[in-house]
């Protein structure tokens, strides 16, 4: 995983500072990232993960 190319993709998804559950999960997947540690780097970035199909958010 490449972090600073995952914050740029997520930068660049999010809308107004969210991303849906479902595009997190594309993304952790794209970039072989743990979900724990998605979150942690979304939080770093300040985006907030909405519509949480599995309580992982």
């Amino acid at each position: 995983m490449n972090k600073d190319e995952l914050i740029k993709k997520l930068q660049e998804t999010a809308q107004n500072g969210k991303l849906s559950c479902t595009k997190a999960r594309e993304l952790m997947e794209e970039f072989k990232v743990p979900k724990g540690q998605m979150g942690e780097i979304c939080d770093e970035v300040g985006i907030k993960i909405f519509g949480c199909e599995l309580g992982c958010f």
